[in-house]
């Protein structure tokens, strides 16, 4: 049985801000805070027995509230880019906020990850819940949108998205948590890295997709370690921020990618309902602040639907109708390697 445990945090916006932990019967342990939803720690055991936070993370509140890298923060309403800031939707062109060099991102300026939600506690789980009102950075409809975070004695931590809508509107929510199976001993280059995607959807430099699902070719990953496959000019290293098209292995729900550490052991398989992952390896984190975080020191595995959907009609199909309700699952699971690799 899960104990559940709160403190608070601070205020943010003048709206009191806790951080909660959710601890299995192994001592394995999450932490949350009701600030953007926010995946705090994640601390799991490595072959020896130690726990390590394996997840990016800030000590106070004050650092994710001046955070730009999204640091374990929930997403939306829309999680990635979408091109020129606008969609049409029922012959209706959106304006939305243009936070990135011309694009929106991540539901723009006040995205879920700058609010302070709502929560509620029960026996395994603590669920999150915003009412994020029509126009809210130019999307329509009134959305009442939860996420549940629950963590069992298997050490899987599952995040279940629910969202309606009053108007017919676009949707799309994720976890931006960066991992690092070492727990930050060393840079996430060695991690071992296998994903279920033969395909790729194809992006230009300011990574908008074309509207092509192109072959992964040499981005495919079949346990090969992440510096195998970013490019090296002898000065500077180029990351990855690339979406998967994931194989469905049946029905609605399959695995995503295995991520291995060698020398920790430690092993992270993600399976989801979602059609598609986004692989960032962190090469835009600057470590220019103290204490903050440098190029690749973690990993983004972005279990969502493909940028860009509202614009691209062939892509899957983000638009929420009222009356129906999203629902999607992401399925972190840790466990230890004996060996010295799991493949």
């Amino acid at each position: 049985m899960s104990q559940i445990t709160s403190l608070f945090w601070g205020e943010a916006d003048q709206v009191p801000v806790y951080l909660f932990r959710i601890t299995n019967s192994s001592g394995a342990y999450v932490e949350f805070t009701n600030y953007g939803a926010t995946l705090v720690t994640i601390y799991v055991p490595d072959r020896h027995d130690h726990l390590g936070n394996v997840i990016l993370s800030y000590d106070s509140l004050a650092a994710y509230v001046a955070d730009t890298y999204y640091l374990g923060s929930t997403i939306g309403r829309f999680a990635n880019r979408i091109k020129g800031a606008r969609f049409t939707l029922d012959e209706y062109e959106y304006a939305l906020d243009d936070n990135d060099n011309g694009q929106s991102n991540h539901g723009g300026y006040n995205g879920f990850n700058r609010n302070v939600f709502t929560y509620t506690i029960d026996e395994q789980s603590v669920s999150f819940t915003l009412t994020s009102k029509d126009g809210d950075g130019g999307y329509p409809g009134t959305l009442d949108f939860t996420v549940n975070y629950r963590w069992n004695d298997e050490n899987e931590l599952t995040i279940d998205y629910r969202a309606t809508s009053d108007r017919t509107t676009v949707a799309n929510f994720t976890n931006h948590a960066y991992f690092n199976l070492s727990a930050g001993a060393r840079k996430i280059l060695d991690h071992q890295l296998s994903i279920n995607a033969r395909y790729i959807v194809e992006a230009g430099d300011d990574y908008i997709p074309t509207g092509q699902l192109i072959p992964a070719g040499q981005l495919t990953f079949d346990a090969n370690a992440i510096r195998s496959r970013v490019k090296d000019d002898g000065h500077t290293l180029a990351g990855l921020n690339v979406c998967y098209v994931l194989e469905k292995t049946g029905g609605l729900f399959s695995n995503a990618c295995r991520l291995f550490e060698p020398v920790s052991g430690r092993l992270l398989e993600v399976d989801t309902s979602y059609p598609g992952m986004i692989l960032y390896t962190g090469d835009y984190l600057s470590g220019n602040e103290p204490g903050s975080y440098g190029p690749f020191d973690g990993l983004c595995l972005e279990c969502q639907y493909f940028p860009d959907s509202p614009n691209q009609p062939h892509f899957p199909d983000t638009r929420l109708y009222p009356g129906e309700t999203y629902h999607h699952r992401i399925v972190f699971r840790f466990s230890v390697m004996p060996g010295s690799a799991p493949y």
